[in-house]
């Protein structure tokens, strides 16, 4: 069963991926396609949500050499990131602040107290790295993992038309804004577009994910003097 499972899962994004090529929207993007075909089966066939997890192993287990693998990409734009690594680096900085910041000042302005706050901090993080900042600042972290898949999903939906609304253009530009604010949803779906743009979308997953670590305590704490 295990195998059927991940047979399943291989099927249902490769549905999507032919979809989506046919459609060319963002909104119907490979990841959403599968992930409703998928929470369809689940529904219909009445099986446990664990036991798709568990059946996934396999899948699950190929997660890391995947992400080891983004350093290709990254070495194959190497030299341009060295020419340009002082404003990569002030970009990444900005990008993690301005995520954090808005974060917690949308959870204040709907009347949230301070673990809503905490929770919301890390939204534009990837997911293990979130999981464990919101942990750290006293957010609930299964809440903010739901948070990632909506910042996710919203960054993979409308990053583009944003972007290209107010005139940016360059892939890098794109790549740095879509990874910094959508993590890997965002970067999946600049790998489809452009593989130029999710090469700097994969750099700025990491880099953010770092220095929001590292800023997260930091920033809190400013946050909750400033309002308090």
């Amino acid at each position: 069963m295990m195998y059927l499972y991940s047979l399943l899962t291989i099927l249902a994004f490769s549905i999507a991926v032919w979809i989506n090529k046919r459609v060319r929207s963002l909104i119907f993007n490979s990841f959403v396609i599968s992930l409703l075909l998928l929470i369809a089966f689940l529904l219909i066939s009445g099986q446990p949500y664990a036991d798709y997890y568990a059946g996934n192993q396999p899948l699950n287990l190929l997660l890391s050499p995947v992400v080891v693998a983004l350093a290709l990409p990254l070495y194959q734009q190497l030299p341009q990131i060295k020419h340009y690594w002082r404003l990569i680096l002030l970009v990444i900085i900005v990008a993690s602040v301005s995520a954090m910041i808005s974060g917690t000042v949308l959870a204040l302005c709907l009347g949230g107290d301070l673990e809503i706050m905490a929770t919301m901090l890390p939204k534009s993080v990837t997911t293990p790295i979130a999981v464990e900042i919101a942990n750290n600042v006293g957010g609930v972290p299964a809440v903010t993992a739901v948070l990632i898949v909506v910042a996710g999903l919203t960054g993979s939906i409308l990053g583009y038309p944003i972007l290209r609304l107010v005139g940016v253009k360059r892939s890098e530009a794109i790549g740095l804004a879509i990874g910094s604010a959508s993590h890997a949803l965002g970067t999946a779906v600049c790998m489809e577009r452009d593989p130029k743009a999710g090469v700097y979308s994969s750099m700025a997953l990491v880099l953010c994910g770092i220095s929001s670590s590292l800023l997260a305590p930091l920033v809190f704490k400013l946050l909750v003097a400033i309002v308090y």
